[in-house]
This record gives C-alpha cells, sequence and structure tokens, in this order.
C-alpha cells in the first residue's frame, strides 16, 4: 500500500551463438503504477555489466511507450525479441566505457543498514556475500552484540538492486524453520559518498566485541558522522 510491489522473473533467451542466456529481471511498481514508470534492474552471468545496463535502458525506453498501461508482460516479450540487437549494439560501442567509469554515471553511495536478526546466520552471511560481490559492492556486515549492521557502498544502481535483493528473497528462516523474507531490516541511511569518505577496497565480514572498535571501524573510512548520527541509538 505504501511501497508498491517488487518481484523477480527469470527468463532464458536465445542469444548470437544460439546459447541461452538467463536474464534475472527485478522489478518494483511503485504504488501509482503503470502511471509511474517501474524501476528495473538487470542480471546475468552471461552478459557483462555494461550489456546489463544496455538492456535496462532499452527496456525503460520501451517502459516509456507504455505508460499509463500495465508494461510488465510486453517488456519481456520485448526484451526475448530483441536481446540480439542490444548486445550487437553494445558490443559496437567504443570499449572506453570500462568497469572503472562505470561509477561515475550516477556517483558512488553507501548504504547502511539494521538486521533484527539472523536465524539462519551461516546461509544468511553466505546470501549477503555473493549480492555484494555479484553487485561489485564493498564494505562491511558487521555484528557487534545483538546489533547486525551491513554497511555498502558502490553504484547508486547497485546499491538499488541490493535492497530490491533484501527485501524480496528468502534470505532467512522463521521460528518454524521455514524459508522467509527479511522483514525486520531498517535503512538507517542511503547518501552519496562525500569526498572525506575512503572507499573500502573488498566486502567483509566482521564481528566487534565493544562500541569502540565499531566506531573505529566507521572512521577509517571516513565515515564518523554517520556512525555518531544512527548506530548510538541502537546501543541503548
Amino acid at each position: 500500500e505504501t511501497h508498491g510491489i517488487s518481484f523477480r522473473i527469470q527468463i532464458g533467451v536465445k542469444e548470437l551463438l544460439d546459447t541461452d542466456v538467463l536474464l534475472k529481471l527485478l522489478f518494483h511498481l511503485p504504488v501509482n503504477y503503470p502511471s509511474t514508470l517501474p524501476d528495473i534492474s538487470v542480471n546475468s552471468d552471461q552478459l557483462t555489466r555494461a550489456q546489463c545496463r544496455d538492456v535496462k535502458e532499452k527496456l525503460l525506453e520501451q517502459a516509456k511507450k507504455h505508460l499509463s498501461e500495465p508494461m510488465v508482460h510486453d517488456l519481456i516479450l520485448w526484451v526475448q525479441q530483441h536481446l540480439k540487437d542490444v548486445i550487437k549494439q553494445s558490443a559496437a560501442v567504443c570499449s572506453e566505457k570500462t568497469t572503472l567509469s562505470n561509477g561515475t554515471e550516477d556517483g558512488i553511495w553507501v548504504l547502511l543498514l539494521h538486521l533484527d536478526h539472523m536465524r539462519a546466520k551461516a546461509k544468511y552471511v553466505k546470501t549477503v556475500e555473493k549480492w555484494a560481490s555479484d553487485l561489485r559492492l564493498t564494505g562491511r556486515l558487521m555484528f557487534m552484540g545483538k546489533i547486525i549492521l551491513i554497511l555498502l557502498q558502490g553504484d547508486r544502481s547497485s546499491i538499488k538492486e541490493y535492497l530490491i535483493l533484501q527485501k524480496t528473497s528468502k534470505v532467512d528462516v522463521d521460528s518454524s524453520g521455514k524459508k522467509c523474507k527479511e522483514k525486520m531490516m531498517r535503512v538507517l541511511c542511503e547518501t552519496e559518498v562525500q569526498s572525506q569518505h575512503k572507499r573500502f577496497q573488498t566486502f567483509e565480514v566482521k564481528e566487534y566485541s565493544t562500541p569502540e572498535e565499531l566506531q573505529k571501524e566507521f572512521e577509517t573510512a571516513g565515515l564518523t558522522t554517520l556512525f555518531s548520527e544512527f548506530v548510538p541509538p541502537l546501543l541503548k
């Protein structure tokens, strides 16, 4: 009612060499969809990051043609029919657009999440590590006592995609052991990286025994303000 609907669709598409390309499409339909365009994320192990971005841009172009009418089905049909052409065009573009420059398009962002608990901790941690790796996000999964924080840095589009995954995937188990989605997550902060922030080079899972240790991790990354604004209330 307030956030709209998010869902993931996987489709196989015959590509140039008649091999199946598995496309993972994430759609977030806002409350006022279809009067408002959906958010779309595209992922595929067989395509480069640049190709996935090109597919996403083409899908959004198509979406604009269907504004104010249901469009998800049409968009899926379109990408099945035109993926070859998009990949050809993408390959023809000058290779100057390296993955290093991708981040400059919409800036590097930082995201701080608070999780209430992890019942299936080992599986949950592995899932978060995989998402961070797939989306080329760096940062920390932090444990201190009962406090669980996820701090991520990366392209804004990747940060958005991570949030959709976190909200829509069955990452944990409930009290009866059944797989369940994360319902107790809070976004503490989502903002553009400032000049004083330092970039984490990797994504790591770390445990801290004192608030001072946790604070030092934030300070090392130039995120002292982020810590002082959002973490102390969790320690009470």
